[in-house]
């Protein structure tokens, strides 16, 4: 009896691990992770071939790939994490949301699948007779594409609030740093084994990756366990007599009156938007540089690499020393190596050394950051205000890609100015990371930390 008290135990809330059920949770979570980063890595690739595949234009393109998620994600993903924070059921507040749209992700992925079949239905059965073939399969893609886009996004809006609720804190550095080198290890297979086969056999691909999703994402949810929460603080009267517009409200109120959380906003969109314009034009600047697509793509492995070998490593620095610190370490080697490769990449061989510098930096601040949310935000509302910065995030990185382009088109397609402009704007996220710092140090620091309230029940 006393060898089993003397077991080291693990506890959250009212959740308490032994060494032995420590390693299940992880092994169930990281395995839905990986079901998760297999879609997340592939599916975009395979649409986008696709569209091409049945000519659609460059707008369309945009559109479904860039634009829709941001949007969606802006109105559906506020909704779905402030429900999730005040539910209370048998199966926990976060499993529900996650279990649901699980089955229609397949459906989606099983349509895009055979959008090309559907569309000739559609031109042959449902009075489109005039259109052309590829304008049907594109409006079949296109619905199938919302559909799926629409299920992932409720997922995605609390999937992060359950890793929040059933891992130790002091481990969820060192957890998404597995999380991450299991999402550059599902990059880097799907990369070497499927892409160059997806035109010809985009169907099993979609099928297959949709069974592994749906598969691993169920089984995690029967798995995983979540404990027992406190009643939700319930919303002033003024408010909850409005109903949605009252919730719609009091989420507004909460998330963006409180200066602390605007300025961990910013620093985060600061560095999301620092990464885009050398993400969007890489291509770009390669052709201009008569550089082999093969090469590149070598090139970009290895930068995955990289990643991966210091994942859990990050992971561990996270969890000992805070991740904010880590990212703004981060963030100061990634300015310090953008801004060489802004004077360096001028040929091949500095542009090569510049991106991979550029990818490696990156994903150290990804990896490194990867737990800050759980580590600033109010547990008991965390996928609420996980949404707020997923709102501030998107809008900021939305606003990247034309900015640049325009400016890229004004100079003359200089791509070598990508790497000026991401320095930038990453020492003004470097420069708002230290200001939050330091209110951070004032709230206890990473010793004795507490998120402020917004509004206490207690008013």
């Amino acid at each position: 009896m006393a060898h089993l008290e003397s077991k080291k135990q693990w506890r959250v809330g009212t959740l308490t691990y032994t060494s032995g059920g420590l390693v299940l949770l992880f092994f169930w979570l990281l395995w839905g992770d990986f079901a998760w980063s297999m879609k997340e890595r592939s599916v975009s690739h395979v649409v986008q071939l696709l569209l091409r595949k049945f000519q659609a234009s460059d707008m369309i393109n945009g559109l479904l790939i860039g634009s829709l998620p941001q949007l969606l994600y802006a109105l559906v993903g506020p909704i779905i994490s402030y429900k999730s924070d005040r539910h209370r059921g048998r199966f926990g507040r976060r499993i529900p949301f996650l279990l649901i749209p699980t089955p229609i992700v397949l459906v989606s992925m099983i349509g895009l699948a055979f959008s090309p079949e559907l569309g000739r239905l559609m031109q042959a059965n449902l009075g489109f007779q005039s259109w052309d073939l590829n304008a049907c399969i594109l409006v079949v893609f296109g619905l199938c594409w919302v559909l799926f886009e629409f299920a992932t996004i409720i997922a995605n809006a609390v999937f992060g609030g359950l890793i929040n609720d059933v891992v130790p804190a002091n481990l969820l550095g060192r957890f998404f740093g597995l999380f991450r080198a299991l999402s550059l290890i599902a990059g880097m297979i799907f990369n070497f084994l499927l892409l160059g086969k997806a035109e010809m056999h985009y169907k099993w691909i979609f099928i297959g990756i949709g069974l592994l999703y749906a598969v691993g994402f169920t089984l995690m949810c029967i798995k995983v366990k979540e404990g027992e929460y406190p009643p939700p603080e319930p919303l002033p009267k003024e408010e909850d007599k409005l109903g949605f517009f009252g919730g719609a409200k009091h989420y507004f109120r909460e998330c963006f009156s409180q200066p602390y959380y605007l300025l961990m906003f910013g620093a985060i969109t600061l560095a999301w938007m620092s990464f885009q314009p050398i993400n969007l034009f890489t291509i770009f600047f390669a052709k201009s540089l008569h550089m082999e697509m093969s090469l590149l793509g070598r090139y970009i492995a290895l930068s995955y690499m990289i990643s991966l070998a210091l994942s859990f490593f990050l992971g561990m620095l996270a969890d000992r020393f805070h991740p904010l610190r880590l990212g703004l370490i981060a963030l100061l080697l990634y300015a310090v190596g953008t801004f060489w490769g802004g004077v360096n990449a001028v040929n091949i061989s500095g542009f090569i050394v510049a991106l991979v510098a550029h990818s490696v930096l990156s994903g150290a601040f990804m990896t490194a950051t990867a737990s800050i949310g759980q580590r600033l935000l109010p547990k008991m509302k965390f996928a609420q205000y996980a949404s707020a910065l997923a709102i501030i995030t998107s809008l900021g990185v939305m606003l990247v890609g034309p900015v640049v382009g325009k400016f890229l088109d004004y100079t003359h397609h200089v791509y070598r100015y990508t790497y000026f402009i991401s320095c930038g704007i990453a020492v003004a996220a470097f420069l708002t990371g230290l200001a939050l710092y330091s209110a951070f140090l004032k709230r206890g620091g990473h010793k004795s930390y507490v998120a402020p309230e917004v509004y206490p029940s207690s008013k």
